[in-house]
């Protein structure tokens, strides 16, 4: 195992476990903040047309995400859902989306994730962050920073903010032209087969599976280094560095 310059890391189920979404319970506190609601919609009923919406665009479905990879940014999708049942929030789209979230789908770190992330920064390994994520960048920048205080990200890249959502290997790319790193020279996590292991494979980066908050269903590869906790990961980059002399 070559030790990374760099570790790039998924965000949801990686470094935060979040609860279950219920999307319901963000559009009910996005709803505290109408000045008007023309139809007097309820959160059940703003909801169902948003799920109805996302059908319809082949967009959020767990079975499916993988296919679709580019990103329709939440900051387009929120004005014409709500405009278009006769509402009107008095908060900016990323307001917006800070509220939905936080009541839809709160979440806290991994356990072990801060002191991953510690040891990382003692070893001088460089560590970012690539999303699949249509919450607003600042948005999402807010929470990781919030919850993970102490990290030392380069840089956060959604796919709200640069079109692709892995597996798509350009967000890769982009990645590594901001790190200005070879492939080789980088390792990423995630949680996410088809996203994150098989996404940065083909982009040339050595995947590690991490699936000690997984959320789907999966299936084992034994091709892939495969762990459930920091510790054990801490543990094989210790070898490495051992063996390295």
């Amino acid at each position: 195992m070559e030790i990374p310059k760099m570790v790039l890391f998924d965000y949801g189920q990686t470094l935060i476990a979040e609860q279950k979404f219920d999307g319901i319970k963000g559009t009910e506190a996005v709803l505290q903040y109408a000045t008007r609601n023309k139809y007097h919609l309820s959160p059940e009923q703003v909801q169902a047309k948003a799920n109805e919406i996302n059908r319809e665009l082949g967009r959020l479905d767990p079975g499916k995400r993988h296919f679709f990879q580019i990103e329709i940014p939440n900051t387009m999708f929120t004005p014409y859902l709500y405009e278009s049942q006769g509402i009107e929030i008095a908060l900016s789209n990323s307001e917006i989306d800070m509220v939905f979230w936080n009541a839809a789908a709160p979440g806290v770190p991994t356990e072990g994730i801060n002191d991953f992330l510690e040891y990382l920064q003692n070893k001088n390994i460089r560590t970012g962050v690539i999303s699949n994520i249509a919450y607003d960048p600042s948005v999402v920048a807010e929470r990781i920073n919030r919850l993970l205080p102490q990290n030392a990200f380069e840089f956060i890249i959604t796919s709200s903010n640069f079109i692709f959502r892995k597996p798509n290997k350009r967000i890769f790319d982009l990645a590594l032209e901001k790190a200005q790193l070879q492939p080789n020279e980088v390792w990423y996590i995630g949680d996410q087969y088809e996203c994150d292991v098989k996404g940065s494979l083909n982009a040339g980066l050595l995947p590690i599976w991490y699936i000690g908050a997984i959320d789907l269903p999966y299936t084992e590869d034994k091709n892939i280094l495969t762990v459930t906790d920091w510790k054990e990961l801490k543990l094989r980059m210790e070898d490495g560095l051992s063996d390295r002399g």
